[in-house]
């Protein structure tokens, strides 16, 4: 038997490639319904994201391929998504890819993000609008390396 919630969850962010909607937090709920209908409930990092229509067709096309291809994609508001949802291995593999993770937890005295190459707490913001809405671009004044940055939220 298939685990649909694995399959869904193993769909990449569009827009963060390095992590996978599970990962990321967006995914609330897998579900067959009696008509065999797959239910998915995902919710959006912020109003308006515009990869969400990509993650409903990436999410449908990930279960037709496993044979389901009925397969209802529901945006669910409550709770909002906050960055604390974001796993553990979402944040590894953030930082893999060079790309610093909000801290988890309680909002800390500052906000700048901790260097994702050398682990300095030196960082200075070089452009509040980076790749994607949610992120921005950071400089290290240790290792002099620039860097993205999730936003928290």
């Amino acid at each position: 038997m298939v685990d649909l919630r694995a399959v869904a969850g193993a769909v990449l962010d569009p827009e963060l490639r390095v992590v996978t909607i599970a990962e990321l937090g967006i995914l609330r709920s897998v579900r067959v319904e009696p008509d065999q209908t797959v239910r998915v409930e995902i919710t959006p990092t912020y109003a308006g994201c515009p990869a969400m229509d990509a993650i409903r067709d990436d999410i449908r096309s990930a279960l037709a391929g496993v044979g389901h291809p009925e397969v209802e994609v529901v945006t669910v508001l409550s709770p909002p998504w906050s960055t604390d949802m974001i796993t553990a291995s979402g944040r590894a593999a953030l930082e893999r890819a060079g790309i610093a993770p909000p801290t988890a937890g309680p909002v800390a005295l500052t906000l700048a993000p901790v260097c994702p190459r050398c682990g300095s707490g030196r960082t200075e913001e070089i452009s509040r609008f980076g790749p994607t809405a949610c992120q921005s671009i950071w400089r290290c004044t240790s290792c002099l390396e620039p860097f993205d940055h999730v936003r928290r939220f």
